[in-house]
């Protein structure tokens, strides 16, 4: 029964970490954008919320631990813009291979992993923007499960001091979350 009730316990709050992640990223997605009427061009809004989703997955079959993390655009083209010095855009880039360096650059400097204590190099394999949002993707490859993941992540606090940073990490059946507020950006998962 105690097996249960624990089982019945993480799915409820599994389901809720997702519908509240679907229902925030909704009513932002209402909120934020909207087009000039006189240039048709898409323009984002002020928004109260600086918030950014990594996640992060053992995937057993190939063996390779995938990160993903989801920004808004013009949250992160803030921060590369002030880690650069130059201005950044991402809804149309001038030179895509200088803006997956920047952004590959960017992250690895802010998201630092260890797994099992040792700590691991992050691979970048590309980036894609949805809607108000950037999506870029990592790898560690040749990986076993580990047993204990140990996570800096530190996305945009250098920006935003309301920053917060989401961490869900999955490893076999287990899925572990997380919310790191600013100025926080240690957390540790045993599996």
């Amino acid at each position: 029964m105690k097996i249960y009730k624990r089982f019945v316990i993480e799915k409820f709050s599994f389901l809720m970490a997702v519908v509240l992640y679907k229902w925030f990223f909704a009513c932002l997605s209402l909120g934020i954008m909207h087009y000039s009427s006189t240039t048709g061009d898409k323009k984002l809004l002020n928004h109260p919320f600086y918030i950014s989703v990594t996640e992060i997955s053992h995937n057993a079959a190939d063996k390779n631990l995938e990160i993903s993390c989801k920004i808004f655009t013009d949250d992160f083209e803030t921060s590369l813009s002030k880690s650069s010095g130059t201005k950044v855009d991402l809804f149309n880039p001038k030179n895509k291979q200088a803006a997956d360096k920047q952004i590959s650059a960017y992250i690895k400097r802010h998201l630092n992993l260890k797994l099992d204590n040792k700590p691991v190099v992050l691979d970048f394999v590309g980036f894609e923007r949805e809607n108000e949002a950037v999506w870029s993707y990592f790898q560690v490859p040749n990986i076993s499960a580990p047993k204990k993941i140990d996570i800096i992540n530190d996305l945009l606090f250098e920006s935003f001091n309301q920053q917060i940073n989401l961490v869900h990490v999955s490893v076999g059946s287990s899925r572990k979350s997380t919310k790191l507020n600013y100025p926080d950006s240690i957390i540790s998962f045993q599996f």
